[in-house]
């Protein structure tokens, strides 16, 4: 019963016209809408409505929140799941948004056990079954650079996929046994390639930021699939045939289109 009325409910928003002033602020600020199809277009206008209302949003920084940085925001997000049985990111309850980078704790211990306590500057971060957190300078710039690699959103939403298994581990859900033997072998190769390229100063389409885990390299290999996808099927052939079978999505065809 719950989930007939949560899904009347989604309809209902679906069904009503969407804003013409949201319609520009995607337009200007999300260049990768121009490349969908109208019924892709169609489709994550919906969907970015329905992202909107079931999602807690905050300012933080005294930030006001905006429409822009609403539709902005969750525009990036629903096209990585565009095509995915996802559900709109159920783990994900709230978003905070700072006005540009900020400041965050981070406790690491050390192989001799020593604990390390401090402060970094982060630009985003993801939690499982927790929140995004998200600088909203880097999300802006990062949506209308679509070919520079960098996304703040596309990765901390790529760890929220990676993560809806309670597993941060760089292996989303996949659809079978034979998903999951290809996921591990086309990774675990393009991961060695990334750290042995990296640590000879050998520059690659992937961010070198993807040698951390395998976590962070799915979100890297993520930014790049949607932002970089010709030189990364020229390059990587395998992974971004993965990443497209994945997402279900082909970036590097919507470029060769013209789009």
């Amino acid at each position: 019963m719950l989930g007939w009325l949560r899904e009347r409910r989604r309809n209902k928003i679906r069904e009503e016209p969407f804003p013409g002033e949201w319609l520009e602020i995607l337009e200007k600020n999300v260049p990768h809408y121009a490349s969908l199809s109208p019924d892709e277009q169609a489709k994550l206008r919906g969907d970015l409505r329905i992202f909107i209302v079931e999602k807690y949003w905050e300012g933080c920084a005294g930030l006001a929140l905006t429409d822009e940085i609403l539709v902005t925001v969750s525009a990036q997000a629903c096209l990585l799941s565009l095509h995915l049985d996802n559900d709109y990111y159920p783990d994900v309850r709230s978003l905070f948004i700072y006005p540009h980078g900020y400041l965050a704790e981070q406790r690491s211990v050390g192989p001799a056990g020593v604990v390390t306590e401090g402060r970094i500057h982060r630009l985003g971060e993801a939690w499982s079954t927790g929140p995004v957190v998200l600088s909203w300078d880097d999300a802006r710039d990062g949506s209308l650079n679509p070919r520079d690699g960098r996304n703040v959103v596309f990765h901390e939403f790529a760890h929220q996929l990676d993560m809806a298994d309670r597993r941060s581990d760089g292996m989303p859900r996949l659809p079978d046994d034979e998903a999951y033997r290809r996921w591990i072998d086309v990774v675990t190769a393009e991961y060695e390639a990334l750290v042995r390229r990296s640590a000879a100063g050998r520059a690659s389409v992937l961010d070198e930021y993807g040698v951390e885990s395998y976590a962070e390299f799915f979100a890297v290999a993520t930014e790049a699939f949607f932002e970089r996808p010709l030189p990364l099927r020229a390059r990587h052939q395998r992974l971004y045939e993965l990443l497209r079978d994945y997402y279900q999505q082909d970036p590097a065809a919507r470029m060769g289109m013209g789009c």
